[in-house]
């Protein structure tokens, strides 16, 4: 019988070495550490010194096949979420990896903003379903240092850069429920790579104020189609943008604020990055279980938004 459920069977992740931490920012813009986690949470954040997406990408990818013992040779597709390619229109930052790791199936990378890893689970999910890959690398990888206007402090506070891999494969039972995607184009200038500077521009008020209400819908929403009350889920992995949307979100929608995996402080808003980056360190960490449920959420750029109900299936 034919397998109809994908399950992440491996992640890994890497950082870059350098840390800025905010005391550092502090002497290149007019803040503090204090006002740097009052109003976002965020300690340090990784910088890529001289490293390329595509770069920390096969790095996250390495240490996944090193974990789990996977045989890069049985690796099919490849689907990278980033803003922040190699080369700003080709060869994609997935073919750089699949060059590297001589995988043969399909290779490209997706653009939805912070919400690109969501979308890449998504498809790649459906694709391993269809048949079109027999399996599929999904990797988020930002060098958001490169697109910081480090002179706006409203924005060069909130970023880093980071990169992490999950392989999903067919199983038996569990893994991955079809995610809901959603998109807002309306206030697509709200967040952007400004075409000419190469720099990040963001409405601070608009893209908070969305943040919110997208993660409360995502939730209620991905409960809802699932026949899930809140008391049945384990783990919400959200993007990591703020520690004050969490909190605002918790209180508004009525979900509980310890039930956020949140590694901001460490690692800041690494975009597309995030959430595997998330995953990766609470399976380090020994947090997923079999059989637990763990939702996924994402919000960013486009506007975009979205969220995916993962049961693990690894001990």
């Amino acid at each position: 019988m034919k397998m109809r459920n994908v399950a992440i069977t491996a992640v890994g992740s890497y950082l870059p070495p350098r840390i800025m931490t905010n005391d550092e920012l502090a002497g290149i813009v007019d803040t503090s550490d204090e006002w740097i986690v009052s109003h976002t949470g965020i300690g340090t954040r990784h910088i890529a010194e001289g490293e390329t997406t595509s770069e920390m990408a096969i790095k996250a990818t390495e240490n996944l096949i090193k974990r789990f013992k996977i045989d890069p040779e049985r690796i099919d597709g490849v689907i990278v979420a980033t803003a922040t390619g190699d080369y700003p229109g080709f060869p994609s930052t997935a073919n750089l990896v699949s060059r590297h790791f001589k995988t043969k199936g399909g290779a490209f990378d997706l653009a939805a903003g912070c919400t690109g890893f969501i979308y890449a689970l998504d498809v790649a999910r459906s694709m391993i379903l269809s048949g079109t890959l027999k399996n599929a690398l999904v990797i988020g990888s930002e060098a958001l240092s490169t697109v910081i206007d480090w002179e706006d402090r409203n924005t060069c506070v909130l970023f880093g850069d980071g990169a992490a891999a999950v392989l999903l494969e067919q199983a038996a039972a569990g893994g991955l429920a079809p995610a809901l995607l959603r998109s807002e184009a309306m206030l697509a200038e709200s967040l952007t790579i400004d075409p000419v500077s190469r720099h990040i521009t963001m409405d601070g008020k608009a893209v908070y104020q969305f943040a919110v209400r997208a993660i409360g819908e995502i939730v209620t929403d991905v409960l809802k189609a699932g026949n899930l009350s809140i008391s049945e889920i384990d783990w919400i992995v959200p993007h990591q943008a703020n520690r004050r949307i969490i909190s605002a979100t918790s209180r508004r929608y009525e979900i509980p604020e310890e039930l956020f995996y949140l590694n901001i402080e460490r690692v800041a808003n690494t975009s597309a990055a995030s959430i595997p980056l998330a995953l990766s360190e609470m399976e380090a960490s020994g947090l997923l279980k079999e059989g637990r449920k763990i939702l996924l959420v994402g919000f960013g750029a486009g506007l975009t938004y979205g969220g995916s109900l993962l049961t693990w299936q690894r001990s």
